[in-house]
C-alpha cells in the first residue's frame, strides 16, 4: 500500500481550513461540553450518565465532522479531483481522519475533565475511546459518501445519534422488553460496559468488550473503504 506523508499532510491542512471557516459544522464541537456541564452540575453519578455525554460526542463531533468533510468535497466537486490525483485510498482516508480523530480525542478529554469522572483503569479506557473514535471516523465516512451536500450529511448522522449514542439508555428497559438486550452489543454499550469491567477487574470481560469494539471498528472502516473505491468508479 502506497501511502505517502506529505500528501496526507496536504489533505489535513485543507481540511483544517475548510473546518476552520465553516462555523455551522466547528461549533458543533462545543455541544457535548455545553452538554458535560449541565450532567455535572445536575450531579450525574451514573456510569450512563457519565458516558451519554462521551458517546454523544462521537455522534455530534466524530461522526458529524467526518461526513460534513466528506459531502463538502462532493458539493464543491473536489472529491473527484482528490480521488484522481496520485493520492492512494489510504492517504485520503488518512488524511481525511486525522483531523477529526484528533478534535475528538481532545473533546472527550475535556467532556471527562468536566465530569469530573474518574476512571478505573485510563489506559483501558483510553484504549477504548481511541478505536471508538475510528468506528465513528468510519460512519462519518459512509454517511458522507451516501450524501451530496453538508445539509443532507447532517441529517444522516441523526441515525447514528439515535442507535449509537442513546441505544444504551434503551438497556434500562431490557427487563421489560428482553429484545432490547441486543443493544448491549453496540460499541457505545461496550464501552460502558468497558467502565464497569475495569473497576471490578474482570479481565476476560474487558478483552471481550475491546474486541467487540474492534469488530464494529474493521467492519465500519471496510464499508467505508469499499463504498469509496465504488464512488471512484461511480465518479
Amino acid at each position: 500500500m502506497n501511502i505517502s506523508m506529505k500528501r496526507m499532510r496536504a489533505i489535513f491542512i485543507k481540511d483544517y481550513k475548510e473546518f476552520s471557516r465553516n462555523y455551522a459544522v466547528s461549533s458543533m464541537i462545543l455541544m457535548p461540553l455545553v452538554l458535560a456541564f449541565f450532567y455535572q452540575n445536575a450531579g450525574a453519578a451514573s456510569l450512563d450518565l457519565y458516558f451519554l455525554p462521551i458517546n454523544m460526542t462521537f455522534a455530534l463531533v466524530t461522526t458529524f465532522i467526518q461526513a460534513c468533510l466528506i459531502a463538502e468535497e462532493k458539493e464543491s466537486n473536489t472529491l473527484r479531483s482528490l480521488m484522481m490525483s496520485p493520492a492512494s485510498i489510504a492517504d485520503i482516508l488518512i488524511g481525511k481522519s486525522t483531523l477529526v480523530f484528533a478534535i475528538t480525542l481532545a473533546i472527550v478529554a475535556l467532556t471527562i475533565m468536566i465530569l469530573g469522572f474518574s476512571p478505573a483503569n485510563l489506559l483501558i479506557l483510553t484504549v477504548g475511546l481511541m478505536i471508538s473514535t475510528v468506528f465513528y471516523i468510519g460512519l462519518g465516512i459512509v454517511c458522507g459518501l451516501f450524501t451530496k451536500t453538508v445539509m443532507e450529511a447532517s441529517v444522516a448522522v441523526l441515525p447514528v445519534m439515535a442507535v449509537f449514542s442513546l441505544g444504551p439508555l434503551a438497556m434500562g428497559l431490557a427487563e421489560t422488553y428482553p429484545v432490547l438486550e441486543v443493544m448491549k452489543w453496540l460499541p457505545s454499550a461496550q464501552l460502558i460496559m468497558l467502565e464497569g469491567y475495569s473497576a471490578a477487574g474482570q479481565t476476560s470481560d474487558i478483552v471481550i468488550s475491546l474486541a467487540v469494539i474492534t469488530g464494529w471498528t474493521v467492519v465500519a472502516l471496510v464499508v467505508a473503504s469499499v463504498l469509496f473505491k465504488k464512488r471512484m468508479k461511480d465518479e
